[in-house]
């Protein structure tokens, strides 16, 4: 299965996994808890869906790779105890609490949350020592003397034999103890990934012409050359800070994250090519309308692969007013609600302190839930840029005693922002219109199908057009037969790629 559809099986086991009876106890006995292991070849996405899980459900989340321990660590230091057995004293040797379980008490007293996951990563591929240990806690969730709490679900992972020569095959003694999932690549399920989490537009356009060098591990006489999900993912991250910094991106920075020597080569050349159609095409005229006749024609007469980087371009421009508008949004919903707090409060402080503690409380949340290790980047980015506008706030109203005048002023302050939204998101979907228009005019039906049905495959996006809505967009969508044929164009260019 992809690594989407292992995220909902590793969801839906731990729903029923938490679930209690009318007792309070789990139906399933923690001991029973066949715990989750993950198999999948390197970088292909099972660290990053363990943080989605625990977010979505609203649990607590403790990673540890299994590469980084020793057996001291993991089982704990010996000690000696004095016990007494029919009347006489014994030398007995203990062990102080695992590291690992250690910090999951820890992780529970910090963040106040009393359910989670435990990820352990790399788990077959530990030194011999550590395996018999690695064993006994895949069967019993103990490790030494100390158990791990109940209401933590064991999720593992490795990867598989082929993959890593220090991998240790499993006996059927610990598999059938296992709730075992096989994950394989997928570039549509990671291209949904991409677009929630900002991947550079080069690099989600690149592999949609070269879908086949989205994954692909070899060796060769020269060792393995391997090109991950994670090293593209990587790759992006560091592109935008040099872009950023204004530091040239090229083929000696591409081979530090795809370890193909072709692949990194042929990137590093689209990536320049990439640009220059930026330059040449002028994005910015398009989404606001000014394009000219001949930028169209030079779009017509364009290969299939410079109008499919033209897509790109031109849907990471929109995408990114699109992410500020729902940004944005985000935030004018947290300060409302923190606003909804500070009118519950009774003290007798000043209007700018009460909401001081409204501000104050929304940020302990939310260090609850980062503890938890269950907060996006994203909410922890809104709840920032909420908590120092209301704290900027708090002293515009400092020295208002009556709590529903200080309400009101705040009231006001919000609708500007409401009002400046909403022409934030007019001014969104009218470069999408645009954007569509040029499409339209520049493009056959396949291109253009190829763009509505990248736009209604961003959940950002999707969402945008739900709630602010763009009538070029529509017309274009208005049954699924646009959608559908963008489908079949999509499949064709996998196919074409993959003969390549």
């Amino acid at each position: 299965m992809n690594i989407k559809e292992a995220k909902g099986q590793i969801k839906n086991t731990i729903t029923a996994y938490l679930t209690k009876d009318e007792l309070g106890r789990y139906c399933i006995p923690p001991e029973k808890q066949r715990p989750v292991f993950l198999i999948g070849a390197p970088g292909i996405g099972k660290t990053a869906i363990m943080k989605q899980i625990a977010e979505e459900i609203g649990v607590g989340l403790l990673s540890y790779s299994m590469t980084h321990h020793t057996r001291q660590s993991v089982l704990g230091l010996p000690f000696i105890e004095h016990k007494t057995y029919d009347g006489k004293e014994y030398s007995v040797s203990e062990y102080t609490m695992s590291e690992i379980i250690a910090s999951v008490y820890d992780l529970m007293e910090e963040s106040g949350v009393k359910e989670g996951i435990l990820f352990i990563d790399e788990i077959n591929c530990v030194s011999e020592t550590l395996a018999p240990i690695m064993l006994q806690f895949l069967q019993y969730k103990v490790f030494g003397k100390h158990r791990v709490p109940d209401g933590w679900i064991v999720v593992a992972a490795g990867n598989p034999p082929e993959y890593n020569d220090s991998v240790r095959e499993f006996d059927i003694v610990t598999w059938d103890r296992l709730k075992r999932i096989d994950v394989e690549p997928d570039f549509d399920v990671w291209k949904e990934f991409a677009y929630k989490t900002h991947v550079h537009s080069a690099i989600v356009t690149y592999l949609g012409i070269k879908r086949s060098n989205f994954f692909n591990i070899s060796t060769t006489l020269d060792g393995k050359r391997f090109v991950t999900a994670r090293g593209w993912d990587d790759l992006g991250r560091i592109i935008e800070l040099y872009e950023k910094n204004g530091l040239s991106v090229d083929v000696r920075l591409v081979s530090q994250y795809l370890q193909d020597k072709k692949i990194a080569i042929d990137f590093a050349n689209y990536y320049d090519l990439y640009y220059k159609y930026k330059k040449d095409y002028r994005i910015d005229d398009i989404l606001k309308g000014s394009v000219s006749e001949d930028v169209c024609a030079t779009a017509r007469a364009a290969g299939f692969d410079e109008k499919y980087s033209l897509i790109g371009l031109l849907l990471d421009a929109n995408n990114s007013n699109i992410r500020e508008v729902m940004f944005d949004e985000k935030v004018l919903a947290a300060k409302i609600e923190v606003l909804r707090s500070f009118m519950t409060m009774t003290d007798a402080d000043s209007s700018g302190n009460a909401l001081v503690k409204a501000v104050d409380d929304m940020e302990k949340r939310t260090k609850h839930l980062k503890a938890s290790g269950a907060l996006s980047l994203e909410k922890e980015k809104v709840s920032m840029v909420t908590a120092a506008a209301l704290y900027a706030l708090s002293g515009k109203i400092q020295m208002q005693t009556d709590r529903k005048e200080a309400a009101r002023l705040i009231k006001k302050e919000l609708d500007d922002e409401a009002a400046k939204l909403k022409k934030q998101a007019k001014a969104a979907s009218a470069a999408l219109s645009n954007a569509i228009k040029f499409c339209d005019k520049a493009f056959s039906e396949q291109e253009l199908s190829i763009f509505i049905v990248e736009l209604t495959a961003n959940s950002t996006c999707a969402e945008f057009l739900g709630k602010y809505g763009c009538p070029e967009y529509f017309a274009h969508n208005k049954s699924l037969l646009i959608y559908e044929r963008g489908l079949d164009i999509i499949a064709e260019i996998e196919r074409l790629s993959a003969e390549d």
